[in-house]
C-alpha cells in the first residue's frame, strides 16, 4: 500500500505570507498619501472641519519663506477670512522664568473645563546661530498638549521683530477658521515683542514677579502703557505675602496714567499656576474687558486699526523680502559689506548702491 502524502490543491505553497504582502501594501498607500500635496482647497476644508493635522500643514506654509509657497498661503488665508474674526485674542508676555507656559497651560486647561476652544501660538526663543527653536513644544504645556479641544502651536521666533513669530497674524486667521473661539499669543518677552504683539490682539496681559526686583523695572517700562492688565504670579507659598505687596504697587503705579482708549483701568490681580488659584479671576477680567470694549463700540474700532496696522507692516515685509531676495541685490550685497568694513566707501553709500541696482532693473 502507498505510502504517498496525499496534498490538497489549497495547500499554501511557500511565498510572501499573505499577511505580510497586506502590511507592506498598507504602509505603501501611506507612505503615498504622506507624499501628495494637499491643495490649498485640501488643507482650507480640512480645517474648517476642525482637522488639527491640516491646520498645522497649512501654518508650515504659511510661515515658509519658500516662495514657492507665497501664492498657495495666500489662497489658503483668502478662503479661511470669511471664517475668522470669531475668537477672543489675548497676548501674555513677561519676563523669562516669570512662569508664561506654566500660567497659559492653567489658563488653557480651565477656558477648555468650560466648553471653549483654545488655540496657542507659542514663540519660542530661538538660536542666533542654527535659527532653530531652543525650547521644544514636548517640554512645554505637556497636559494641555493632550487636550482635544487646544491647539498648541511652537514656532521658532528666528530672526523676526522681537522675537515674534513671522505670520503670526495668519496664523491667527487660520486657528479661528478651524473653530477656536479663544487666541493666546505668547511672546519671548523680550526687546519689541510686546509692542508687535500688542497690535494683534484684543486684550494684552502683563505677568510680573514678586520680590524680585521686577516691579521698579515694570514701573519705568513702556510695558505698562500696553497692559490691559498685570498678573503677579507664582503667588505661591512663602511669596505669597510679596505678591500681595507687589500687587499693591502695581495698583499704585497704574494710577498715574491715563485711562485707555475705551476708558478701561487696567486691574492687577495675583496668580498661581501651580496652585491653579486666580487662573478663574484672571479670565473673569478678560470677560469684563471684552464687555465694556463692545458696548462702547471700541472693540470694533480696534480690530480695524489693526488690520490698517497689518497691512503696513505686511508693505514693509514684502519690500524687505523683495529686496533681499533680488538676484542684483545678491550679488553685490556681499561685496558691499567687504567694502564698508574696509572703510573703502560708507554705509550711506553702499545702501544707495543696492537700491539703485533696483531702480535701474525695474
Amino acid at each position: 500500500m502507498s505510502s504517498k502524502k496525499k496534498t490538497s490543491a489549497l495547500e499554501e505553497k511557500d511565498g510572501v505570507p499573505f499577511q505580510e504582502a497586506t502590511n507592506k501594501n498598507r504602509i505603501s498607500e501611506i507612505r503615498s498619501k504622506r507624499k501628495k500635496e494637499l491643495t490649498a482647497d485640501d488643507l482650507v476644508a480640512g480645517i474648517i472641519k476642525q482637522d488639527k493635522v491640516a491646520l498645522s500643514r497649512a501654518i508650515t506654509i504659511v510661515e515658509s519663506t519658500n516662495p514657492r509657497h507665497t501664492e498657495k498661503a495666500a489662497a489658503i488665508i483668502k478662503k479661511c477670512l470669511p471664517y475668522a474674526n470669531k475668537s477672543v485674542r489675548v497676548g501674555i508676555t513677561g519676563v523669562p522664568g516669570v512662569g508664561k507656559s506654566t500660567f497659559i497651560e492653567a489658563l488653557g486647561k480651565y477656558l477648555t473645563s468650560t466648553g471653549k476652544k483654545v488655540a496657542v501660538l507659542a514663540v519660542d526663543p530661538s538660536s542666533s546661530v542654527t535659527r532653530g527653536s531652543i525650547l521644544g513644544d514636548k517640554t512645554r504645556m505637556e497636559e494641555l498638549v493632550k487636550d482635544r479641544n487646544a491647539f498648541i502651536r511652537p514656532s521658532a521666533s528666528g530672526d523676526s521683530l522681537g522675537g515674534v513669530a513671522r505670520k503670526t497674524r495668519e496664523s491667527i486667521i487660520l486657528c479661528e477658521a478651524g473653530g477656536y473661539d479663544t487666541i493666546i499669543i505668547e511672546t519671548v518677552g523680550v526687546g519689541q515683542s510686546e509692542t508687535a504683539v500688542h497690535s494683534m490682539v484684543d486684550f494684552f496681559l502683563l505677568l510680573k514677579l514678586a520680590g524680585a526686583g521686577d516691579e521698579l523695572q515694570g514701573i519705568k517700562r513702556g510695558i505698562m502703557e500696553m497692559a490691559d492688565a498685570i498678573i503677579i504670579n507664582k503667588a505661591d507659598g512663602e511669596n505669597t505675602k510679596a505678591a500681595k505687596r507687589a500687587k499693591t504697587e502695581f495698583t499704585r503705579a497704574l494710577q498715574l496714567y491715563p485711562p485707555k482708549e475705551n476708558s478701561w483701568v487696567p486691574k492687577v490681580t495675583v496668580a498661581s499656576a501651580i496652585e491653579n488659584t486666580g487662573i478663574r479671576e484672571s479670565w473673569e477680567l478678560v470677560m469684563t474687558y471684552m464687555a465694556q470694549s463692545k458696548k462702547s463700540n471700541y472693540f470694533e474700532h480696534h480690530r480695524i486699526e489693526q488690520n490698517k496696522y497689518w497691512l503696513l507692516q505686511t508693505i514693509d515685509e514684502q519690500l524687505r523680502s523683495g529686496f533681499y531676495n533680488h538676484k542684483a541685490v545678491k550679488k553685490q550685497l556681499q561685496e558691499q559689506l567687504e567694502a564698508v568694513a574696509n572703510n573703502e566707501i560708507t554705509p550711506f553709500e553702499a545702501a544707495r548702491y543696492l537700491l539703485d541696482l533696483i531702480k535701474e532693473q525695474s
